[in-house]
């Protein structure tokens, strides 16, 4: 500790993703590309949702929910990638890094509720079908994802606290392209064990019980459909669940890996590759994936299409 520069410091340097200039710009296009479309496809997917009676059930709801979300999770930290990649400008405040630490983790968080939410809401369609729309009720489905929203901001804002509370005092250097936990862990002159040990056992927490409970889900579901009579029923219900297990995958296959570790260990750069799936790939997939694999979104998708054009 006695030596590590004791500067206090005022601002953090983002250092981002290192391309040559002449990359930087491609790069740029590519983000902005993506970045873009993934909003478009989001806020497509909430109107789809909203003017088609037909998708007015507890499942587009959800659907329509994780789309709201998937809008402000990677606007918390690609605008800022963007303005980097055009401007080289990669200076950040330390309360504009704790804020964008916190919302993007926040919202983590959140997706981890959301993705536990439509599993159960996917158990009730096949194990209760008959009781789906007494169980899911719309007060109910609103009060679930209220529940999501307000769990996820106080979770964070624990973890935010505490690292407010550190003392920065290193070369203000963070190996990545936002704001992330064992980056500015490795800035501070504090000591952090504990902050550490928190933030691995509450990740932990949330990641592994709504893992936990989105398995149980389709293991009821599973045992579920391999009861019923016919072939036809059983393809039906997997392929209805097949879009959300896939958005299962893709996103806990990335977030295990980032966190459920040492988290001020020496895979950091390896994290800040690994959290563009979360950060930016998966908010893009999602409607693409949801829409891709449903017939009534691609009916209704057909239909909304067809009323513009007129």
């Amino acid at each position: 500790m006695a030596h590590r520069n004791e500067t206090i410091l005022k601002e953090f340097i983002l250092q981002g993703f290192s391309v040559p200039n002449k990359g930087r710009f491609c790069l740029f296009l590519l983000v902005l590309t993506i970045y873009v479309v993934t909003i478009t496809n989001n806020i497509f997917i909430i109107v789809i949702v909203k003017n088609e009676r037909r998708l007015h059930k507890p499942m587009y709801f959800f659907i329509c929910g994780l789309s709201f979300l998937e809008i402000w999770y990677p606007s918390v930290t690609v605008p800022r990638l963007l303005w980097t990649l055009l401007t080289k400008v990669a200076s950040i405040s330390i309360v504009g890094c704790l804020i964008q630490y916190y919302f993007h983790f926040a919202f983590g968080t959140i997706e981890n509720f959301y993705l536990a939410i439509m599993a159960y809401d996917r158990y009730v369609a096949v194990c209760h079908p008959l009781r789906y729309l007494l169980i899911l009720r719309p007060q109910v489905c609103l009060t679930l994802l209220l529940v999501s929203w307000i769990s996820g901001c106080i979770i964070t804002a624990s973890s935010v606290l505490q690292i407010s509370s550190l003392s920065f005092c290193a070369h203000g250097f963070i190996d990545s392209y936002y704001c992330d936990f064992a980056p500015l862990i490795r800035l501070s002159c504090s000591e952090t064990s504990s902050i550490e040990k928190q933030f691995f056992a509450l990740a932990s927490l949330v990641m592994f019980g709504c893992f936990f409970t989105i398995m149980v889900s389709y293991a009821c579901i599973i045992r579920t459909t391999m009861a019923f009579p016919t072939s036809s029923g059983r393809r039906k219900t997997f392929s209805t669940c097949a879009s959300h297990l896939i958005v299962v995958l893709l996103f806990y296959g990335t977030t295990m890996f980032m966190f459920v570790r040492t988290t001020a260990g020496d895979f950091i750069y390896v994290n800040k590759i690994i959290s563009v799936v979360p950060s930016i790939v998966t908010p893009l997939l999602n409607p693409l994936i949801y829409t891709l694999r449903n017939k009534e979104v691609k009916d209704a998708t057909k239909k909304l299409i067809q009323v513009i054009k007129r």
